[in-house]
């Protein structure tokens, strides 16, 4: 579990600088020229081939810069590149309306990737902080913080190797999906299926990288028998 000092202090100096990291986040999208192009690549292959490996990445970049978020928008701005090429290949072949194409492009890019991610970022990182950190008894240990956006970051991370199964793969098989038939139904099924546990998994690393001294079950065994005291 993540250690959480008893100084007020360092909470308050930890949320100043998470909540000082967005701006700047978010002034660099405009700025090609500050991205790392080749290291995202780098981290979207690997997330599909060995993702414990980007998450080791992840460790040098908290004992580095002292942030578990990433402060290049690079993946963002280039997932979303992607997903936006991958709507209009479907479009393409599925929509016979210009008009009605850029409706799906702008709602895929908006409510199926950046909402929704936000909202389940949210959700994670107020679970996180709230109730998987356990208060240090160690006054001089530095207190972690689930940053809201590296939340934002393992959705990101989870979120590209659902896209390479449900819009990529999914578009060059869609001849065979979408025919009619027992075989089409299970291989439509099982695609879905294993991109959603995948995505779920890389959640799963994403947090545990952080929480790694958290063990599950022995953190609800303590709540249960607390509440039972």
């Amino acid at each position: 579990m993540l250690p959480t000092s008893v100084s007020k202090e360092r909470s308050s100096s930890a949320m100043s600088r998470s909540n000082s990291m967005l701006p700047q986040y978010l002034r660099r999208i405009i700025k090609w020229q500050q991205m790392d192009i080749e290291y995202t690549f780098w981290q979207m292959l690997h997330l599909c081939t060995s993702p414990k490996v980007v998450y080791q990445h992840t460790k040098y970049h908290k004992q580095t810069k002292n942030q578990w978020a990433r402060d290049d928008p690079a993946f963002v701005v280039i997932c979303s590149l992607l997903l936006s090429v991958a709507t209009v290949a479907y479009c393409a072949v599925y929509d016979h309306s210009a008009t009605h194409a850029v409706f799906v492009v702008i709602s895929v890019l908006l409510f199926h990737f950046l909402i929704t991610g936000a909202v389940l970022a949210t959700c994670c990182w107020f679970l996180t902080n709230a109730y998987l950190r356990e208060e240090s008894p160690n006054s001089h240990v530095v207190e972690q913080r689930v940053e809201w956006l590296y939340a934002f970051d393992v959705h990101c991370n989870a979120f590209f190797p659902l896209f390479v199964m449900l819009h990529v793969i999914h578009y060059f098989l869609s001849p065979l999906l979408v025919a009619h038939g027992f075989i089409p139904v299970l291989l439509s099924n099982l695609l879905f299926m294993v991109a959603a546990c995948y995505y779920h998994y890389l959640n799963f690393l994403g947090y545990g990288v952080i929480l790694s001294g958290f063990n599950p079950s022995r953190y609800f065994l303590n709540m249960y028998f607390s509440q039972r005291l």
